[in-house]
């Protein structure tokens, strides 16, 4: 083998070494960045490079936002509307889980995200709190069930209390703070 094609060989080889090292340490970025919501998004389009392109995406747009911390009075306000809410669940277990979804959409906008539809709201909150954003799909689905055929009570319940996860995580957890855990 000539001088020329021996130094070819081993730059193609190390153009593929580069390329793969590049691909496994972005499948390993998002993998830990978004935990269970990776395998999620590669079960749902059921193609690997499809799935990690869509999370890029979704990082890059998410980190466009100006995401905020509240205000320590925006957060006691916040709060005590979850606190009402809850009281109310006993009485108005309907009315209950309405408010909640409405103030966790509330609570969103006041961090910073934009106004979107449901999935929208789902896939920006996935880039930052993926390990509690399936609480907020659970509930929405409840929520959903409930409005159709209806749900228990004790599905009521449940759905409040995956409202509550959320809630918590994006009213104490300023953003900051998490990037740096």
């Amino acid at each position: 083998m000539s001088t020329p094609a021996l130094i070819a060989t081993v730059a193609t080889i190390l153009v593929l070494v580069g390329a793969w090292l590049f691909m496994m340490q972005r499948r390993t970025r998002l993998k830990k960045q978004f935990g269970p919501e990776y395998e999620r998004a590669v079960l749902d389009t059921g193609n690997l490079r499809k799935a990690e392109s869509l999370l890029d995406a979704r990082a890059r747009r998410v980190r466009k936002y100006e995401i905020r911390e509240l205000s320590a009075d925006e957060r006691a306000r916040f709060a005590e509307s979850w606190r009402q809410l809850q009281t109310r669940f006993i009485d108005e277990p309907t009315v209950s889980v309405e408010d909640a979804d409405r103030l966790v959409t509330d609570l969103m906008t006041a961090r910073g995200y934009p106004m979107a539809d449901f999935d929208r709201h789902v896939e920006d909150l996935s880039v930052n709190y993926p390990d509690v954003v399936s609480h907020y799909r659970d509930a929405h689905a409840i929520a959903l069930r409930h409005s159709g055929p209806g749900a228990s009570t004790e599905e009521l319940r449940q759905a409040l209390v995956h409202y509550r996860t959320l809630f918590d995580e994006l009213l104490n957890v300023p953003e900051p703070m998490r990037k740096r855990a």
